[in-house]
């Protein structure tokens, strides 16, 4: 019989795992939040993933569970394991993804660089945290922050006021002085193999991922490697199955200190569906079923992915595709399915080839067709 993936969450993520699952002749089955969601098309069951008793039900004759999200609660995950039902990423890896101050416990436990941070539970704590880190810190809520959501910059504790009427500590963290932003993708599966792809540099638009080069340029060899070593012991040591993203910040100093991570196909790694021998969302599947993962050899010199952030403001982006295909035929494009609205990632573009100049031009060619 072939294998059957379950994919909770029915976003853009869960819908790109579907053809890939197609094509190595797999079945993929998706619990969806609402019904006309990205993934639709695999949407076999819609209803809460935070009900057990839903998530079970859905999940009684699949082979594996596994995520287009990090937000499944934990009792429904114990209740899945408890089940007999194989789940990757599994509970505790994940239990690490939900919450920012738990991230940085067991980062800061495994001795991985992190920025210098701190659990405040009131407005005397952050100030001192404040006073002690240059007088102005990040500050996170430790759940359900994701584009920059839940993330803002402060100089007194004040400006969060509204966050501690909810009476959970929040995270704070040190301005990082660096140079850019970087994110290692990573696979694992079950067995144990390891699969990296090359470093990438991602260029954030308030708080949202907007532009990636693969590789990352101007990275020399001990950059890469680096990297390559804090996602690997991120995915040994905290037992993740697979895709893993690890957000970085590069130091003006020239040092790695990581920002976030995901447990599960991520932004900074769409540019594989067409500039690698194997994308992130096949090698996700791959991994989840602990078959051989596949190579990540880049395909050309360079890739660049554009996100359509927002989209047209009227018409539809499938109106503007006769327009965009003739104009940059060598782009290519992937539409989300979602109805545009300001900042949100409806899409997004890659441009492959051998002149990095000429790539990113043709990529942001392309993408200015989909949105005004």
């Amino acid at each position: 019989m072939r294998p059957i993936v379950g994919v909770i969450g029915g976003g853009q993520l869960a819908r790109m795992m579907i053809p890939r699952a197609i094509e190595l002749g797999f079945e993929l089955r998706v619990l969806a939040e609402t019904e006309g969601m990205s993934a639709s098309l695999a949407a076999t069951a819609v209803g809460d993933y935070t009900d057990a008793a839903t998530v079970l039900e859905f999940a009684h004759d699949v082979d594996v569970i596994t995520f287009d999200h990090e937000h499944v609660p934990q009792d429904v995950l114990a209740a899945l394991v408890e089940a007999g039902v194989a789940v990757h990423p599994g509970p505790a890896p994940l239990a690490v993804a939900q919450d920012k101050i738990l991230m940085r416990q067991e980062l800061t436990r495994l001795g991985l660089p992190v920025p210098v941070w701190a659990s405040v539970s009131n407005a005397a704590e952050l100030d001192t945290f404040i006073a002690e880190n240059g007088g102005r810190v990040i500050v996170k809520t430790p759940r359900g922050g994701y584009d920059g959501k839940g993330v803002r910059i402060v100089a007194a504790a004040s400006e969060v006021a509204d966050w501690f009427e909810a009476g959970n500590p929040l995270l704070a963290e040190e301005l990082v002085s660096f140079t850019r932003e970087l994110a290692q993708l990573a696979a694992r599966s079950p067995s144990g193999e390891v699969a990296l792809w090359p470093l990438v540099e991602s260029i954030q638009l308030d708080g949202v991922c907007a532009e990636v080069i693969a590789p990352a340029p101007r990275a020399q060899a001990s950059l890469s490697e680096a990297a390559a070593a804090i996602a690997r012991a991120v995915a040994e040591k905290l037992g993740v199955t697979g895709v893993l993203a690890v957000e970085l910040f590069e130091t003006t100093d020239g040092e790695l200190l990581i920002n976030e991570l995901a447990m599960r196909p991520h932004n900074s790694g769409h540019w594989t569906m067409d500039g690698a021998v194997t994308s992130q969302f096949e090698q996700h599947v791959r991994a989840v079923l602990d078959l051989p993962l596949g190579s990540t050899a880049a395909r050309s010199p360079w890739t660049v992915m554009i996100n359509v952030l927002g989209g047209p403001t009227s018409g539809t982006i499938a109106e503007r595709y006769p327009l965009a295909l003739a104009n940059q035929p060598t782009a290519k494009f992937h539409e989300y399915g979602k109805a545009p609205r300001p900042g949100r990632k409806v899409g997004h573009v890659n441009v492959s080839g051998d002149d990095l100049d000429d790539v990113m031009y043709r990529a942001r060619a392309a993408a200015a067709f989909l949105k005004d």
